[in-house]
């Protein structure tokens, strides 16, 4: 699946509300749905999929990246699509403010479209971030207090 195929768009930053990243997909169907479907033909829950963004460049330059999901359990990845690094990680703020406020674990909602219907919609409470030489970077990651990686 080519990462042109994917459209992101984020809500709820600025507002009340769960912040919410919808993601569209427009394109070959087949292969998406296999990837966010278990082998018992489920869709995949929340904790078996992970989140994570990789930088293309320091993150000091505001640079682009690959937002990615994948599944946990076979570590393959689920779909990759380009964004800008200063919206991803205003959107992370967003999610660790709102958990704050609210007192929720997860922080934030990831809705997956296919061509405007809905497929999949989870709700999450780690967001990962990773420079362009794929080390952690904690401090602009989400990740709920407890947790260990």
């Amino acid at each position: 699946m080519r990462r042109d195929y994917f459209t992101i768009d984020a809500s709820n930053l600025d507002t009340p509300g769960v912040p919410t990243v919808a993601i569209d997909f427009e394109g070959p169907t087949e292969q998406l749905v296999e990837r966010l479907t278990r082998t018992d033909g489920e869709p995949l829950a929340s904790d078996e999929m992970d989140v994570a963004f990789r930088l293309q460049g320091p993150v000091e330059d505001d640079p682009e990246g690959v937002v990615a999901v994948t599944n946990r359990v076979t570590g393959e990845f689920v779909l990759e699509l380009n964004a800008d690094s200063e919206d991803v990680l205003k959107f992370i703020e967003a999610a660790r403010e709102y958990g704050k406020e609210a007192g929720e674990s997860h922080r934030y909602r990831i809705r997956v479209s296919i061509d405007g219907d809905q497929l999949l919609e989870q709700e999450k409470g780690t967001f990962l971030v990773y420079d362009a030489n794929g080390d952690l970077l904690r401090h602009h990651s989400l990740i709920p207090s407890g947790v260990e990686l």
